[in-house]
């Protein structure tokens, strides 16, 4: 039963991540609080991905002469790696938009409050 736990604490630290991100999201009303939580809500899926892609005892997907036989299932996979990449870039990308977008509305609203901008906006 310990194994169990300790073998999916990844699993456990990437949900946690994910309700935080999801919570920081829905509930916060500061628009910096917002994408702090996005960017938290993407970390855990990209964990998610290397988490569920890695194997045990098993080695970069680079042919070793020392290891005998070719036997893929001694390799990694390197698409999930790959793809978590691209979107770890995405993300950065992605802050960059919204941080240059708040900075924007700050200058303009003089707030970054949810409730305060809809109201100014009315």
């Amino acid at each position: 039963m310990t194994d169990f736990f300790i073998g999916h604490m990844a699993y456990y630290f990437i949900i946690a991540l994910l309700i935080i991100g999801l919570w920081g999201m829905l509930f916060k009303k500061n628009l910096v609080k917002k994408l702090i939580g996005m960017n938290i809500l993407q970390a855990s899926i990209i964990i998610f991905y290397v988490a569920s892609a890695s194997k045990y005892k098993a080695t970069v997907p680079v042919i070793d002469s020392r290891l005998g036989a070719i036997n893929p299932a001694d390799y990694i996979n390197p698409l999930p790696h790959t793809l978590m990449l691209t979107a770890i870039v995405v993300s950065v990308a992605t802050t960059g938009v919204a941080l240059a977008l708040l900075i924007v509305i700050y200058k303009r609203f003089k707030t970054l409050n949810e409730d305060e901008l809809l109201e100014r906006m009315k």
